[in-house]
């Protein structure tokens, strides 16, 4: 038997309740000082959270706040994303230069077919977990992980999984770098570019910068944000490479049965909110409200997605996820680090 609206509308409420609460303790955490020196951000230390309350409480609560806590995990995701392009502008290119975007493009695309490839092939997991992991890994970490999942529909567990992998790599990323700095040979300000186009998340592109001096952690989270920038027309890459598979996905199909390229409507959004940024069409007040907003949302979608996430499906995907997520972490700083060297030389 159906519920009546109003019990719909209650459970919106009350979901939505629940995600914000831990949304806000989460945020709250992450600023103490043990979660700032490991680098964990907001939103890692939410999906911890709603994975622990996931797992104990919250099956016997989800028959009232279900709709809410689904509601944070699809629509409030895609208006983070669309919000996270207010952290960006199109001027930070200028600041690394050509050949800072084309390390950026060329770790992208490497990191994610490498891991599509390997994931596939030599570990043999699942396409979608391949590509989570590897979307999390080549560009910005969780968020190109949730922003990924609606295009591969990738199931809670494997989205957490990926996350997982994300945190673990890019932790110890921000300890190995700043060790790295003295034996690479390399200027600050080609450390900062190597930094910021080879490390997962921004807050540990940020940690690992400033353990060197301020002026690395500057480059690298400028070719960081540009790695981000990125985000959209990756989207738009992978939902026409999955249409042309004609695999599930968001892959539509026209009257002929032929499979047609989901346009995800938060990517072009996404870019929108970028350019306004770039024009400074809004008061910088209203912008640094807008990204505290979508820290908040972005919070509330992790969340949700940890209360939707079963241990039990996690410790199912055993160890290949995590060995995945390896190889493409020696990937990063050795491959990074050659391919940094080489456009140098190249465009240098």
């Amino acid at each position: 038997m159906g519920r009546s609206p109003h019990h719909r509308k209650r459970t919106w409420w009350l979901g939505l309740g629940l995600t914000g609460a831990l949304a806000g303790i989460g945020m709250s955490a992450a600023q103490l000082q043990g979660f700032q020196r490991l680098g964990l951000s907001g939103l890692t230390v939410t999906i911890a959270l709603g994975i622990i309350a996931g797992n104990t409480v919250f099956p016997r609560m989800a028959v009232h706040t279900a709709t809410g806590v689904d509601f944070s995990k699809s629509t409030l995701l895609r208006a983070g994303i669309i919000l996270y392009g207010f952290r960006i502008t199109f001027q930070q290119i200028g600041q690394v230069g050509w050949a800072g975007v084309l390390i950026d493009v060329l770790m992208v695309g490497l990191t994610f077919l490498i891991a599509v490839y390997l994931g596939t092939r030599a570990f043999r997991l699942d396409r979608q977990t391949s590509m989570l992991i590897g979307a999390g890994s080549a560009i910005c970490g969780a968020a190109a992980v949730m922003a990924t999942e609606p295009i591969v529909r990738g199931q809670a567990h494997k989205v957490s999984v990926a996350v997982a992998t994300v945190v673990v790599f890019g932790t110890l990323a921000m300890f190995i770098y700043p060790l790295l700095y003295a034996h690479l040979g390399l200027s600050q300000h080609a450390f900062g570019i190597f930094a910021g186009s080879t490390i997962h998340e921004v807050a540990q592109v940020i940690a690992a910068g400033k353990s060197v001096s301020d002026e690395v952690a500057g480059i690298a989270v400028i070719e960081k944000m540009l790695r981000v920038m990125m985000l959209a027309p990756f989207l738009l890459l992978l939902s026409a490479a999955q249409a042309s598979r004609g695999s599930g996905g968001h892959a539509a199909r026209d009257s002929a049965g032929t499979a047609r390229a989901y346009v995800p409507w938060f990517a072009l959004l996404f870019i929108g909110a970028s350019a306004m940024n770039s024009l400074q069409l809004l008061p910088a007040g209203l912008v640094s409200s807008l990204v505290q907003v979508d820290t908040l949302l972005l919070a509330m979608a992790m969340a949700a997605l940890g209360l939707r996430t079963h241990v039990g499906a996690i410790r199912q995907a055993g160890v290949k996820p995590l060995l995945l997520a390896a190889t493409l972490f020696i990937f990063l700083a050795v491959g990074g680090y050659g391919v940094n060297r080489m456009v140098a030389q190249w465009l240098g």
